[in-house]
């Protein structure tokens, strides 16, 4: 079994603070200090100047409907795994907030409403970056931007929307959702829609396996446009058929903005060596992303054995393990049962997460790989579970022996880059 060492201990904080105190002379050395903790305290802290100097971007972040209301503050520190204080603490420079609407039945008064339910929030996106927390945090429209505002001391906002459903079928709406800050659109979600099939088909909106064979063709127009306005394709959540249709009718490359590798993960939402050196051959990248399910193939059969572990004990179902009622030898039983869920199905972790970031670099090389987590929307793995622990995949990423050029392409680089060019293309086409 890997082992895994990413994690920062107490060993390694106090070997690094005795040797820093023993350079300033401040106290006498304890006694020789393990190699070992010397190296760890001395990686761990190369990654961190690193992580410090990298400009760091999670292209998916969801939101509630109520983001940036008194109920959701984004800038306290709150029960999301995504806030301003979280992402100072972590080293997050940038998110991509979504504006996600589910996929319902299409009819015309249903269109009206996803249309609504968008602009609920983006009008909290707005809210957040130019009415409550100006001096903190900013909305980013071009690639440049950033750079600009990271350089100038704050947070950067970006907007996707996942779903095209909100676009029904009214093509203007993508020149409306592009000057309110749209910059990436996911072109279906669970269920197929009018632009393109699904990796998921939902049985209970009447879907078969394929509704389109790939992309409509109003998906061509829809493709089309948004190369035309400088959208980014999204091609995360929809069939492989659709995927390679979009990779070959954009005229810009096209990005998966939170998907890992199938070939690690056999699940419907992961891209397979093929698609993979589709994006690459066309430019594009791939944001491998930090969800459980997504990540190891063991994940939902873990929460089925946890779920089933807490009922067993009348615990609540969360994270979290209050032991108070439990007499010792019930919680004992309890940590026997724990132990044995953690041998048969190993939480998803960063090193699992950076798996798949491995693979990709192999098959298709550093230039064509991202990062993201989805957050808030169900994504989150052990030593990564909100914004707060980010460092610690820079420190994996360190660990394996990715250069800092490297890393920085990782964690932003490659996103600003196919930004770019959809904004060179773009002008093009204008």
């Amino acid at each position: 079994m890997r082992e895994r060492t990413w994690r920062r201990d107490a060993g390694v904080g106090y070997a690094l603070a005795v040797v820093l105190a023993m350079a300033c002379g401040s106290v006498p050395a304890p006694g020789p200090v393990p190699d070992a903790a010397v190296e760890e305290a001395a990686l761990t802290e190369r990654a961190r100047g690193i992580h410090d100097r990298v400009l760091t971007i999670d292209t998916h972040v969801d939101i509630p409907f109520d983001f940036a209301t008194a109920e959701v503050d984004p800038g306290v520190r709150g029960d999301w795994q995504v806030d301003l204080p979280k992402m100072i603490e972590g080293g997050l420079d940038a998110a991509f907030f979504i504006v996600y609407v589910g996929q319902t039945e299409r009819t015309l008064e249903n269109y009206e409403q996803a249309k609504a339910d968008a602009m609920t929030k983006f009008n909290a996106i707005h809210r957040m970056a130019e009415e409550m927390y100006p001096d903190r945090i900013e909305i980013a429209l071009t690639a440049d931007d950033f750079e600009r505002i990271a350089a100038a001391g704050k947070r950067v906002a970006a907007i996707g929307i996942e779903n095209g459903y909100v676009i029904g079928t009214d093509l203007s709406l993508l020149e409306t959702y592009h000057a309110l800050g749209t910059r990436y659109i996911t072109l279906a979600h669970g269920g197929h829609n009018d632009i393109a099939d699904s990796a998921t088909p939902r049985e209970n909106l009447g879907d078969g396996e394929s509704e389109h064979d790939g992309v409509s063709a109003f998906g061509q127009e829809v493709i089309a446009e948004m190369n035309r306005l400088g959208i980014m394709v999204d091609v995360s959540h929809i069939s492989k058929s659709a995927m390679l249709d979009a990779v070959r009718l954009s005229r810009a490359p096209v990005i998966a903005s939170h998907s890992s590798t199938r070939v690690l993960a056999d699940h419907p939402r992961n891209m397979d060596d093929e698609q993979l050196l589709a994006l690459r051959d066309h430019g594009g990248v791939i944001q491998i992303v930090a969800l459980g399910a997504f990540v190891s193939t063991t994940a939902g059969a873990r929460d089925d054995a946890l779920r089933s572990l807490r009922t067993d004990f009348a615990l609540a179902p969360s994270d979290g393990v209050d032991f108070v009622g439990l007499t010792t030898v019930r919680r004992a039983e309890y940590e026997r049962r724990m132990a044995e869920i953690d041998q048969e199905w190993p939480a998803a972790d960063v090193p699992m997460f950076v798996d798949h970031i491995d693979h990709a670099v192999g098959l298709i090389g550093i230039d064509h790989v991202g990062i993201s987590s989805d957050f808030d929307g169900g994504g989150g793995v052990e030593g990564w579970n909100d914004a707060s622990e980010a460092f610690n995949v820079t420190l994996e990423l360190v660990r394996r022996g990715y250069t800092e050029a490297e890393i920085a392409q990782l964690w932003g680089g490659n996103l600003l880059r196919v930004l770019r060019e959809g904004e060179r293309v773009a002008a093009e086409l204008q």
